[in-house]
């Protein structure tokens, strides 16, 4: 049982401050919020840290937070799993919630279940279990791989999903099925066990039947007015990579329309936070950081940035940013954040050329690339990041070759500003292979298969070994392809999932498991084919999704979306 030690503060470590004041009662519901990585890495996650104060602020829950248990290649913990907080064990809590943003932590999930002692499967588990939620961005672009895993999936933002989450698991008179049944009725709640999906003999859903008390399909669920409800760092700590700042959730979705990025459609409606709200957040992270770090898809796109990132300049902090919109960047703000100390800011082209960048409705020409170089270079910024995918569909040699030339343009501009100022910078490009993702126009597309893409990185690698003062650093390719067939997967995957996380290598587990790696990751999609992750309904149309593809294949742009746009259904 979880102890009724009083805190005054919910933080343990001596590395943390920020203090969640809380009086406890007798009863209260025990949440253990697990991040399958490490500390650094999930304490850097503004997601985790705004449920872990959504929970804690209540007087009916108690949340404690568990990390990646450390461990040796290809084997099991190195130590016992328990919470950060007062060090109880997984099963001392009544839920589990596992707070997932990247695929490849799915890996990470058997050994932290082995390491609690927790039964893999649902169907394994007793009353006397916990019940496992899934929770974070990867619960709503596609749960079906931890289906046969997890208890319930939370589709959508926390904001407006926990209440009545809590409400029911706060009944401690129900039953485990009398708390599912309940929770099977709430908006944005799925309950992977109500349904069963039919395969057909070429491995593609047929069709996917439910028990009566579950909806057709689970709408995502998310917060319409941000200003309602603060996301930043609530708990500041200087063992992370963003330890350094204090970090603030500006906007949530982007109205760009980049058709690959899954972030762009699944946090629909673009939604921005108050100027007002901002600048009292900020004087919040001022106390403990002099560096606010500003979050969003688009941060660039705030209707407030300028005067945002001016309020924190008179206020005395610095502004950081992880990346900047081409066609959006001015002079202002690149002063702006030249005076916060800036020496190495990231931009993202994408693609080299501008049929491809056209293909992906990324909306910018290489002029406007090469004038946001100029005003990064002549603003006296030392380092520049540009990032690109390779492997998009349709790619050819010519558009791997037009990422060099264009490299080297921007080289030309960058090494003739440092010249000029007395001080070479480096040019660093980040390469990543394209992963197509659900709820995308590009879900219909194949990935690259790997041998094809490292011929194109090799190809790349030696164009830009080339050219003076830049280096190129890539994904790895391996980890790229099983983060899409994680991404891509359904229920069958889980199977998998121990073996992967063992070590063994993807084909070699497919084929023990009776499955084609190949069907899941390069394979094109028909039109009709029923996707696995389409039991939820993320608002945006099918038919629209499958228009944007069409038009990516034509070469037509798409144009952001506006106040008032009701092109693909989300907004009514």
């Amino acid at each position: 049982m979880a102890t009724k030690k009083h805190y005054k503060a919910i933080t343990s470590s001596p590395l943390e401050t920020g203090v969640l004041t809380h009086s406890w009662r007798e009863q209260r519901l025990r949440v253990a919020l697990i991040y399958p990585n490490s500390y650094h890495s999930g304490m850097s996650n503004l997601g985790f840290q705004t449920v872990y104060q959504l929970l804690n602020q209540r007087d009916d829950c108690l949340c404690e937070r568990f990390f990646l248990p450390d461990r040796q290649p290809g084997q099991g913990a190195s130590s016992q799993l328990l919470s950060l907080e007062s060090g109880q064990p997984l099963r001392a809590f009544d839920l589990l919630a596992l707070s997932v943003s990247f695929e490849n932590d799915y890996l990470n999930l058997p050994l932290i279940f082995a390491a609690g002692e927790i039964p893999w499967l649902a169907e394994q588990r007793t009353e006397q279990d916990p019940l496992v939620l899934l929770g974070g961005v990867c619960a709503f672009i596609n749960p079906e791989p931890l289906a046969p895993v997890v208890d319930v999936v939370a589709v959508g933002e926390a904001e407006p999903l926990l209440p009545g989450l809590l409400a029911v698991l706060g009944k401690t008179a129900l039953g485990r099925q009398e708390q599912l049944a309940e929770l099977a009725q709430l908006p944005g709640i799925y309950l992977p066990g109500l349904y069963q999906p039919r395969y057909a003999e070429d491995g593609t859903v047929a069709e996917v039947t439910r028990n009566t008390a579950a909806p057709a399909r689970v709408r995502r669920q998310y917060l319409a007015d941000l200003d309602l409800s603060p996301s930043r760092n609530f708990i500041q700590t200087e063992a992370t990579e963003f330890g350094d700042m204090a970090l603030t959730e500006i906007s949530r979705g982007c109205s760009r329309g980049c058709r690959f990025c899954a972030a762009g459609y699944v946090y629909q409606p673009p939604r921005e936070r108050g100027l007002e709200n901002l600048l009292e957040q900020v004087e919040q992270g001022l106390c403990e950081r002099r560096r606010i770090g500003l979050v969003a898809a688009a941060v660039a796109d705030h209707s407030a940035i300028t005067q945002l990132q001016q309020g924190i300049l008179d206020r005395g902090g610095q502004v950081s940013v992880a990346s900047l919109r081409l066609d959006a960047l001015t002079a202002t703000e690149v002063e702006q954040l030249r005076e916060s100390g800036h020496k190495t800011v990231a931009i993202a082209p994408e693609a080299g050329s501008q049929r491809l960048r056209d293909f992906i409705n990324k909306g910018i020409d290489e002029e406007q690339i090469l004038h946001a170089v100029e005003l990064l270079a002549n603003g006296g910024i030392i380092n520049l990041k540009l990032y690109f995918l390779i492997g998009l569909p349709t790619e050819s040699v010519a558009d791997i070759d037009a990422i060099i030339t264009l490299t080297g343009r921007i080289n030309d501009l960058w090494r003739e500003a440092g010249r000029a100022r007395g001080r070479l910078g480096s040019v660093i490009l980040s390469v990543n292979p394209f992963i197509p993702k659900p709820f995308t126009p590009l879900q219909w597309a194949g990935m690259a298969g790997e041998k094809e893409l490292k011929k194109k990185l090799r190809r790349l690698q030696s164009g830009i070994a080339r050219i003076h003062n830049t280096r190129l650093n890539h994904e790895s390719i391996r980890a790229a392809v099983l983060q899409a067939f994680l991404s891509r997967g359904d229920r069958r995957v889980a199977a998998l999932l121990p073996a992967l996380a063992q070590g063994m290598k993807l084909k070699p587990a497919c084929q023990q498991a009776g499955l084609d790696s190949d069907f899941y990751v390069t394979r094109e999609r028909d039109e009709a084919e029923l996707f696995p992750w389409e039991i939820l309904d993320q608002g945006v149309r099918r038919s629209y999704l499958w228009q944007e593809y069409q038009r990516a294949r034509q070469g037509l742009l798409t144009p952001p979306c506006r106040p008032g746009c009701r092109r693909c259904g989300i907004c009514h």
